[in-house]
Parts: C-alpha cells; sequence; structure tokens
C-alpha cells in the first residue's frame, strides 16, 4: 500500500477502505507519511469529501492513534458534554455540578482557552488552590465519591488529531467538516464517554457562522458516534451573541454560581436545562426530557448542585467559601461602564468581537504563550432586544489599566443600538438524534 494512490483515490472521489484509512493515520502518526503528502491527503478530503462510513473510520483511526481513557471503574452511564465554542460559554461550569447532582457520573477532560477567554480550566482555577492534576486512581475514586471530577487532556490522546490539526490549519483545510466532526469525535470517545451530547454553535461567535454549516456538522458528529456505539445527540444553539452576561475567568465563576441558584442569566440556566435534561435522559434517570428538566430544576432550588459544585471544588483543592462569597475570587482593580450614546433598543452584540475586546484586557489568550488576567472581562447589562437609553450603561468593563479606550471603542462599535425594537435571537434552532 501507497500514500500516493491513497491520495490519488480520495482525489478522484473514491471510497477508502477501512484498511487504507488506517494505513493514512498509522503511518503520519508514526512519521513514514510525510507531512507534504498528508497535505494532500487533507485537501483531497476538503475538495471531495468522505462517505458516513469513512467519517467512521477516519475518527477510530485517530483514536487508536494514542491512549484512550478507561472509564470503567466508575459505576454509572458516563455521559459527556462537548461545545464548539462561543463566547461567554460557561455551561461546562454550570452543567458537570448540576448533573452530577442526580447522582449521574461526569467524568470531564477539559482544556485551556485560545481565544476571547480561558477554557475550563482556567476559569476553575480561578478559584484558589484548584488544581487539575489528579491521578487515573484519584480521578476514579472522586467521580464514584462526588460523581464530578475535571482532569486535563493528556498529551498522549489522539496525538493523530493533533498532528492532523497543525497542518489543517496552515493548509486551508480547517473548514471541512469530515475533518472536525473526526477530530471532536475522536477526543470524545478516546475520553472514554458512553454516551455524548453535543452543543454545536451557530452565529458570529461561532466556528460555523451559518446554520446550515452547523446542521451538517451536527449530523456527521452524531452519525459518527452513533455508528462507534456511543449514544449521541446534538443541540444546535445561537451564538450570535454571547451566552449569559459574563465574558472573563472569574467572571464566569461567579455567574456559575449564581446559575446553579436559579439567579443567573435566563439564557445560559435555559441552555444548560435542555443540555442537562438530554444527558438525564441518556444516563436514564429519567423517562423522558420533561421529567428530566423537572428534576434538574428541583437540585438548583433545593440547592444540591451548588453543594456539589463546592465538594467538587474542594475535592480538587480548591477554595469552597467562594460559592458562599464570590468576592473571594480574583478582583479586577478597574471597574468601569461604557454607556450607550442614543436611545433606543439593542439589535445586535457582534459575539466574536466582543469576545476579542475581553481578550484584549487580558481575560483570554491570543497565543499559546499568553498570559490570562483570571480578574479581568466584560459583564453585558443589555442583551438583545432590550431597551436602553442614552447614557445607560450597555457594558461594565473589569480590567488591570485605567486606560480602556481601545475597548471601549470596540464595544461602541459591535453593539448595535436600533430606533425600532427587535426580537431576541432564538437560542435552540434544533436537535439531531439521528441522522
Amino acid at each position: 500500500m501507497r500514500m500516493v494512490d491513497l491520495i490519488e483515490k480520495k482525489r478522484d472521489g473514491k471510497t477508502l477502505t477501512t484498511e487504507e484509512v488506517n494505513f493514512v493515520i498509522k503511518g503520519f502518526t508514526d512519521g513514514s507519511v510525510p507531512d507534504y503528502q498528508m497535505s494532500a491527503f487533507a485537501m483531497a478530503v476538503f475538495l471531495k469529501g468522505m462517505t458516513e462510513k469513512e467519517y467512521s473510520d477516519l475518527t477510530m483511526a485517530m483514536v487508536h492513534s494514542g491512549d484512550t481513557i478507561d472509564l470503567s471503574n466508575i459505576e454509572g452511564i458516563k455521559v459527556d458534554k462537548h461545545s464548539t465554542g462561543g463566547v461567554g460559554d460557561t455551561t461546562t461550569l454550570v452543567l458537570g455540578p448540576l448533573v452530577a447532582s442526580l447522582d449521574i457520573p461526569v467524568a470531564k477532560m477539559s482544556g485551556r482557552g485560545l481565544g476571547h477567554t480561558g477554557g475550563t480550566i482556567d476559569k476553575l482555577e480561578a478559584v484558589e488552590g484548584f488544581h487539575v492534576e489528579l491521578t487515573e486512581e484519584e480521578f476514579t475514586k472522586q467521580v464514584n465519591d462526588i460523581k464530578l471530577a475535571v482532569i486535563g487532556q493528556t498529551g498522549d490522546l489522539t496525538p493523530a488529531d493533533k498532528k492532523l490539526y497543525a497542518l489543517r490549519d496552515v493548509t486551508a483545510t480547517v473548514n471541512s467538516i469530515p475533518l472536525i466532526s473526526s477530530s471532536i469525535m475522536s477526543k470524545k470517545i478516546a475520553a472514554g464517554a458512553d454516551a455524548i451530547v453535543l452543543d454545536v454553535k451557530t452565529g458570529a461567535g461561532a466556528f460555523m457562522k451559518d446554520i446550515d454549516d452547523a446542521r451538517d456538522l451536527a449530523k456527521a458528529m452524531v452519525k459518527i458516534g452513533n455508528n462507534v456505539g456511543r449514544q449521541t445527540v446534538a443541540v444546535i444553539s445561537d451564538m450570535s451573541q454571547p451566552l449569559g452576561f459574563a465574558i472573563g475567568n472569574a467572571l464566569e465563576v461567579k455567574e456559575a454560581i449564581d446559575t446553579l441558584k436559579g439567579e443567573g442569566p435566563k439564557d445560559l440556566e435555559e441552555l444548560c436545562l435542555v443540555l442537562g435534561s438530554q444527558m438525564v435522559v441518556l444516563a436514564k434517570k429519567a423517562e423522558t426530557l420533561e421529567e428530566a428538566r423537572a428534576k434538574l430544576l428541583e437540585n438548583m432550588k433545593n440547592g444540591k448542585a451548588l453543594e456539589v459544585f463546592k465538594a467538587f471544588l474542594v475535592a480538587q483543592g480548591g477554595d469552597g467559601s467562594v460559592v458562599d462569597d464570590p468576592s473571594k475570587l480574583p478582583q479586577a482593580k478597574f471597574v468601569q461602564e461604557v454607556v450607550a450614546q442614543q436611545d433606543g433598543y439593542v439589535s445586535q452584540i457582534v459575539a466574536d468581537a466582543v469576545g476579542t475586546a475581553a481578550m484584549k484586557l487580558g481575560a483570554g489568550r491570543a497565543t499559546k504563550e499568553s498570559v490570562i488576567d483570571l480578574a479581568v472581562g466584560l459583564m453585558l447589562n443589555k442583551k438583545v432586544g432590550e431597551a436602553v437609553k442614552k447614557g445607560e450603561s450597555l457594558v461594565t468593563v473589569y480590567s488591570s489599566t485605567e486606560d480602556i479606550s481601545e475597548v471601549e471603542k470596540d464595544l461602541l462599535e459591535n453593539i448595535k443600538i436600533s430606533t425600532e425594537k427587535v426580537e431576541e435571537p432564538t437560542l435552540v434552532y434544533d436537535l439531531i438524534m439521528e441522522a
């Protein structure tokens, strides 16, 4: 078998066998297939696509290119959630303890952020003392004891995906549904979950700006998951404006605490209930989504979800008292308001541009080497569809420097105000269960 023949076969739109896909990924991982041939292969896939069988074969070849996480010593059905990313996406911080409060094991592997704000781990590290360095035994025991643990991504998980993603990034082949879907699903499957709930974002702050592209990606990932024996569902949700109010690490932890109390932003709470209900049903802790939702709401109201969050923070070395006193989280040196320049209604909040403004404050990483300031960020005071008066605050800016003129300019340019009332955007567009 020769790589050049497989490139030619895919270039001509023909279907690769399982053995041929395995040959490509094994060779690329061990270095016998050079970057220039893999680049040509990725471009052939980008232009010609892949069949459903090829998607699944590519995913599993990447899963088997490195280590896999064995969660068999954890009791119960392990359900994982993955979001395709966005601005102010605090769902994991809420969903983890909320779902775990119903005796469902949430064994989470998360990463650090590159972009608008930190990843889940960065956010949790806003809690003093919190760490993700757990042995496999500690991880398993913690999930069995309190039903929730979060560890960092291991360097040995799906190495083929890491190599291929780096290549796609510099060969204009990132935006390929077969390559995106197999990349995401290989990591989720290698992480050992029995069932997977996907939150596929669409809109200005999402990777998939167009809803049809988001739907195609969701269908591809659901097909892969179900084909390889993982029950998989996908929710397509809005990211035309930031989710919730907070954009920034400590700010998002506080917002998660508020949401677990039932006092958070309504859009964040609703999306967590939608995603959480799917997780509860997949874990067989409820027969219907309505029953699952009612159970989740009950544990928000009775404080059980918040108790799990506190126990989780303490178990991983964090200061659990921040749950009762969020002022113990990192505090920004300067707090300033960006005010509306006219009366009207908020008609647009360009999510990715607002996220970039938060990154300029230090809330996210422009490069892998960037150091995050856990205290800084933005708090939206108005969302799309709300009325605003001239001089009223649109955004509260938490910063380490007094001069926020550049950030203020970015915010005013990307938060649009119209004279006519507009409807608030749809939060959940679609549910993909079987494709």
